[in-house]
């Protein structure tokens, strides 16, 4: 195999046993930094040009975890990494770092990357309740970790806090949006049901106190299909009974007190002398 395309399949970087032990002999490694195919980041580790992240974990001495190795596993994230997140044999203070623990659970099997497990432990006791909490409920909502295998890791009072952040995710979540609107609903004291079946509408994100479909839409919404499909949803659950909100990225991760609020007034309205509820409307 070419050693290019060796390193391009291990994320750009590998330290030098690494390379050994598949067969490229330190000439080999040398003739390829001569001749400007790799990059020599410091002693013992190798790069293709241009790549930095695993180059940079490599000389860092650790492993990616945290947010910062989200998008290894493909987790929802809120905000990019500001730094490293790592976990390091050795810590050392360095700019731009996170030290994080040591692994308790099997590596990634070649990546400079902790395993799913650990990844998530680290961000449920690192990073704001929210932006754990989309990683969670994208690990548990694809079936790649179980929501009780995490509560088994997060006993005793020092885990009160992460214990809490689980006792938010749902069963199913389509989106990030879903699982956030979800826990803005509840704190608001609202009766909300999740992924409701109406006919003639199909399966809506929200039933709220069973007269208010409230949907999240991405950025798949905002295709001409789409659209029209949405208005047409739209059209029918209001000539069934039920009135209808649609939020957005923004609505839901810059404003969502704005969002409730709206949410609150609607219901306000509804409840008025004279509304006798969903399905009623027409009657």
């Amino acid at each position: 195999m070419d050693i290019c395309d060796y390193l391009a399949r291990r994320g750009g970087a590998a330290r030098s046993g690494e390379l050994q032990k598949a067969g490229f002999t330190r000439t080999r490694v040398a003739r390829a930094v001569a001749l400007g195919l790799l990059v020599r980041v410091r002693r013992g580790v190798y790069a293709l040009p241009g790549e930095t992240l695993v180059a940079g974990v490599l000389a860092a001495g650790g492993r990616l975890t945290c947010l910062s190795a989200a998008p290894v596993y493909r987790l929802w994230t809120l905000n990019e990494p500001s730094g490293l997140h790592l976990s390091r044999s050795h810590p050392t203070r360095m700019p731009g770092v996170v030290d994080h623990g040591r692994p308790k659970h099997p590596r990634h099997q070649w990546l400079p990357v902790l395993g799913l497990a650990d990844v998530l432990l680290h961000a449920l006791h690192c990073l704001p309740e929210l932006e754990a909490l989309v990683m969670v409920q994208s690990a548990v909502g694809a079936g790649d970790v179980a929501l009780d295998f995490l509560y088994g890791r997060c006993q005793g009072r020092r885990n009160g806090r992460a214990r809490s952040v689980l006792d938010l995710a749902i069963p199913r979540a389509d989106s990030l949006l879903e699982v956030l609107a979800n826990v803005h609903f509840a704190r608001a004291g609202l009766r909300v049901r999740r992924h409701v079946f109406i006919p003639g509408v199909g399966e809506v994100d929200f039933l709220v106190e069973e007269c208010l479909v409230v949907e999240t839409d991405g950025s798949t919404h905002f295709e001409p299909k789409s659209i029209k499909r949405d208005q047409r949803r739209n059209n029918r659950s209001i000539i069934g009974g039920y009135l209808v909100l649609r939020y957005y990225y923004e609505d839901v991760i810059h404003r969502p007190e704005a969002m409730v609020a709206e949410v609150q007034a609607v219901l306000r309205v509804w409840r008025r002398p004279g509304n006798s509820g969903a399905g009623n409307l027409f009657a």
